[in-house]
């Protein structure tokens, strides 16, 4: 079998009849900007997380940087961040004049930034931490608001994986001064490209709103949304739940199964699942040295594809040229051994049954 010829893609996404039509419609009213379309989504986002404010921009890394900016950070300021997250996390800060600081993870089971090791890092500079939702599953987002309340700092959420997914019953993004969403293409909700930022702030919103305007609009940065993708996102997000739940249900499915394979572990535990998105299905492969072989097997052998999320960032040549060696030893335990397997609302139960046995079959080799 070729690399070409993939009989279990790492993702899939389909549109409904109704999906296009929606944004027919905005086509055939001539909505190519920003506008009533955009208005009715942000209501009903906001509506959907229990938020004030939601400001839809062009994409997550936009919505972060204006995360950023709204809650003061500049230059000499330092952002917590962690390391196990896409680059864009600790970009955000950068665009800002601020520098990263980089937190390890709790550990295999929960690859979330750790709330222990953020209070440690806190110090003068510190502006923000910024919290990522890593796999749609919920980071103690609990505990860092309240590190932050105590020294005086913002909490802001990067919430690119997880719509609908909650702690305690309280949807994620909406813990601190600020959540951002991500609607880029392989997302659990997505347009192709997009982003959102929400707040339960009045000024967040208004300074927010007026910074992604282009600068022949009054504004700074051009991070502006239009019609057609709006209506695309109203459209799905009627089906979020539904799409949402049948991830779950695979996600217990893939545990399951995975449980009775050796060599082979899964982060998070059984009752996190429902409430979580279920963006990606991560597992642990206990030898790093067979992470490699396993994935190439699984391609060429199998036609399934996988990925990795992620390489831990701080070990990435622009942060170690700018920051130096950073010991977190967790992080990179993390990133040495993960495999992201295929996940997508309709994963076929013959499909998944297929990477469940193409895995034992390569372990077992």
């Amino acid at each position: 079998m070729t690399t070409t010829e993939l009989a279990v893609p790492l993702f899939d996404l389909r549109l409904t009849d109704a999906d296009l039509d929606a944004v027919a419609r905005a086509l055939r009213a001539g909505e190519l900007g920003s506008g009533p379309l955009v208005e009715t989504f942000e209501e009903r986002f906001a509506s959907h997380l229990g938020a004030r404010h939601a400001v839809a921009v062009s994409s997550c890394t936009a919505a972060l940087h204006l995360a950023h900016l709204t809650a003061g950070v500049g230059p000499g300021d330092e952002v917590i961040v962690p390391s196990i997250t896409f680059a864009a996390t600790a970009n955000a800060a950068l665009y800002c004049g601020a520098t990263p600081v980089f937190a390890d993870i709790v550990g295999p089971a929960d690859p979330q930034i750790d709330p222990d090791q953020v209070e440690r890092l806190v110090g003068p500079r510190t502006r923000a931490v910024c919290a990522v939702h890593f796999a749609g599953y919920p980071a103690a987002v609990d505990r860092l608001r309240s590190v932050c309340d105590r020294r005086g700092i913002a909490l802001i959420e990067d919430t690119a994986h997880a719509p609908l997914a909650d702690l305690e019953g309280q949807a994620l993004g909406t813990f601190g001064l600020a959540g951002a969403f991500s609607f880029f293409s392989n997302k659990v909700l997505s347009c192709g490209e997009g982003g959102l930022l929400c707040t339960d702030d009045d000024e967040v919103a208004r300074r927010a709103r007026t910074l992604r305007a282009a600068p022949g609009d009054g504004g700074t940065f051009d991070y502006g949304f239009d019609g057609p993708r709006a209506a695309l996102l109203a459209s799905r997000l009627d089906g979020l739940a539904a799409d949402v739940a049948a991830r779950r249900a695979l996600v217990h499915r893939y545990r399951a199964a995975l449980a009775r394979i050796d060599g082979v572990s899964v982060p998070f535990r059984d009752a996190d699942v429902d409430h979580s998105s279920c963006y990606v299905m991560p597992v642990l492969v206990d030898d790093p040295a067979r992470r490699g072989p396993l994935r190439r097997a699984l391609r060429d052998r199998h036609g399934i594809q996988t990925s990795l999320l992620y390489p831990s960032i701080h070990e990435f040549t622009a942060f170690r040229a700018r920051y130096g060696e950073q010991h977190l030893p967790r992080s990179r335990d993390w990133s040495d051994r993960e495999v992201t397997l295929p996940l997508y609302p309709h994963l076929t139960e013959e499909q998944q049954d297929r990477v469940v046995e193409a895995v034992t079959e390569e372990l077992d080799a």
